[in-house]
């Protein structure tokens, strides 16, 4: 079975780092630890490693995973019509446990799954993460666990789980959040709940009034209720911009 690689000490980083890097680029899976939960990442414009990480997790093309990405200004090189809201809520929480679906750039061109073509993005707010996409670009990355069990706060746990379907197991210790990024849909122009987790719908109205609970049932009284997505998705580009990320309207859970 995969090694943990203790990634605890920020001074000795950089060979795991690498190990990670390495692994990700030929196709593998690597677990990471996020702000959230660890999640299982997978080269987001790689096909087969976005097939890889669906399989391991137990999962179809019907549930695409999710995308970290580096940076805040990526949006603007992977969505469309961002709403100002949206934006609002980028700048204000990100890095951090706020996962946002928009209109994917039609340019683009994703393989993540059955996506309808949205596109859902994190920055997380956890330097080891962030140091890793510094080097590899936009990830598609889920919860680490298999479909319908509890989302690892471990790298070990993580491992007792998925196994050797990962390549290389980064150990950056019990994380500190344990709860799922909450998931604001923007994507149609007007916001709406997803679903709420380490952020509360007050701390979201709080920036985009729109937001407050009596306003998203009086927006939700006139019109069928859609699915309810566990997460947004991901992507894969023949030349990916510096980062990026994507989502469906059913999906994964996102770290």
């Amino acid at each position: 079975m995969s090694e943990l690689r203790d990634c605890t000490d920020p001074a000795t980083w950089w060979p795991h780092l690498d190990e990670a890097t390495r692994a990700l680029a030929g196709g593998g899976l690597a677990v990471i630890p996020t702000d959230t939960v660890y999640g299982i990442a997978a080269d987001a414009f790689t096909p087969a490693a976005v097939s890889r990480l669906l399989a391991a997790k137990g999962r179809g093309r019907n549930m695409p995973p999710p995308v970290l990405i580096g940076d805040v200004r990526t949006m603007d090189g992977l969505a469309t019509d961002v709403p100002a809201a949206a934006r609002a809520l980028a700048e204000k929480f990100w890095p951090g446990p706020l996962t946002l679906i928009l209109s994917a750039q039609p340019s683009l061109v994703w393989d993540l799954g059955e996506t309808e073509g949205t596109v859902a993005l994190r920055v997380p707010d956890h330097e080891f993460a962030l140091a890793l996409l510094r080097r590899t670009g936009p990830l598609a990355v889920s919860s680490a666990n298999k479909s319908g069990r509890a989302a690892a706060r471990t790298a070990a746990a993580a491992r007792a789980q998925l196994g050797g379907s990962v390549r290389v197991y980064l150990d950056g210790g019990p994380v500190s959040g344990g709860v799922p990024s909450t998931i604001v849909d923007a994507s149609t122009g007007v916001l709406r709940i997803v679903r709420e987790g380490a952020l509360s719908v007050a701390e979201l109205a709080a920036v985009a009034p729109e937001l407050a609970a009596g306003d998203q049932d009086s927006a939700a009284a006139g019109e069928p209720a859609p699915p309810e997505p566990e997460a947004p998705a991901v992507l894969a580009v023949s030349e990916p911009p510096p980062d990026l990320i994507g989502a469906p309207a059913e999906q994964d859970e996102p770290a």
